[in-house]
């Protein structure tokens, strides 16, 4: 991936004990993340909250914010701090677990001060294997960095099958010490067969754009960004996301996490914002997507993200990846998108 041309967001810091981190390895944050979606048809319900979230975070002391728009719900992860401006209702549906969240360190920084890794870079050395051990990984990908959550009862077994080949790192006052478990907590799950469900992938033809803002320059487009969340899509009359050809679908994702902006949106909806504002790539190359599920995905389902990851890290192609409450998405290079279906299709084919 490209390093972007600019960043407006806080300068990259080291940490003092960042020169034993060797080229990669991984930090586990202290976010405690719920996973939520919010009903289409309860959108207004939410809209103070979640605007809240979005343009005062000073009011609230949530650190990790993430909303998703996808055709069937809002997708919303976030702390528990945010989670307490979420009043409940039938519309607000809630995972279970509470997850924890880590992300890749680069040479000693956290990634979210440096160019995106991307998860096919990630694919062998972390997805594989908790897929393996039967652990459920949901990914958000931002401008950034890409987030891994995992449940926060599995970390046991996220630390021990990741740490032969990597170390997991936290921050202690700000410096990165190595992450350990206490010894009661180290128990592995019971060895059970891995078996992978491959799911059907569609791709519709919007063409997507990754971008970030300075968080200061965020009023500048407030209104644009209100309705274009909140209003614009209700009733644009699209393809259904279950059609075997989809022309295009609604998506648009807003991630504010420890004080950097994530955006991806298509590029009808880019043309709605101005261009000085909006930062991108030195290339500011296009993005088409692949849907992961003919039906809804579970939580409880492993190797999603890693029969996606895999066969891209295999081919050598760049990807972005976002989990949604009941469908995965994986953005891809656009002139990857035909070499991508046909491999992945391919794939589908000889599970059969």
């Amino acid at each position: 991936m490209d390093a972007p041309t600019q960043t407006e967001a806080p300068p990259p810091r080291a940490h003092a004990g960042c020169q034993s981190v060797r080229a990669m390895d991984l930090q586990l944050l202290e976010h405690r993340v719920r996973v939520t979606s919010i009903d289409k048809s309860g959108l207004a319900f939410y809209t103070h909250p979640l605007v809240k979230l979005i343009f005062l975070p000073h009011h609230t002391r949530c650190k990790f914010f993430s909303m998703t728009e996808s055709p069937e719900d809002y997708t919303v992860m976030l702390d528990e701090e945010g989670f307490k401006e979420l009043p409940p209702s039938e519309y607000l549906h809630v995972a279970e677990n509470t997850w924890r969240v880590m992300n890749v360190l680069a040479n000693g920084f956290s990634c979210s001060a440096v160019p995106n890794v991307g998860v096919t870079k990630i694919a062998k050395s972390v997805i594989a294997p908790l897929a393996e051990h039967n652990v459920s990984v949901l990914m958000l990908s931002t401008y950034q960095t890409d987030y891994i959550l995992v449940r926060e009862d599995d970390l046991p077994v996220v630390f021990n099958t990741l740490s032969g080949d990597l170390s997991i790192y936290r921050d202690e006052n700000g410096e990165l010490v190595p992450f350990n478990l206490d010894e009661s907590s180290k128990e592995m799950k019971k060895d059970i067969l891995f078996s992978q469900t491959v799911h059907p992938v569609l791709s519709p033809q919007n063409k997507f754009c990754i971008l970030s803002i300075d968080p200061n320059a965020l009023p500048s487009i407030s209104s644009i960004l209100l309705d274009v969340m909140f209003y614009s899509n209700t009733s644009q009359n699209r393809t259904p996301a279950s059609s075997p050809e989809i022309e295009s679908i609604n998506f648009f994702a807003f991630s504010l996490i420890d004080g950097y902006i994530s955006i991806v949106m298509d590029s009808e909806t880019q043309k709605r914002f101005p261009t000085n504002l909006l930062l991108t790539s030195s290339s500011g190359e296009l993005w088409r997507m692949v849907r992961i599920g003919g039906q809804p995905l579970g939580f409880d389902e492993c190797g999603i993200v890693a029969q996606i990851a895999g066969p891209l890290a295999d081919s050598d192609i760049s990807a972005y990846y976002i989990s949604t409450f009941n469908f995965d998405h994986a953005l891809v290079p656009e002139e990857d998108i035909d070499n991508v279906i046909q491999l992945l299709r391919k794939r589908q084919e000889s599970h059969r």
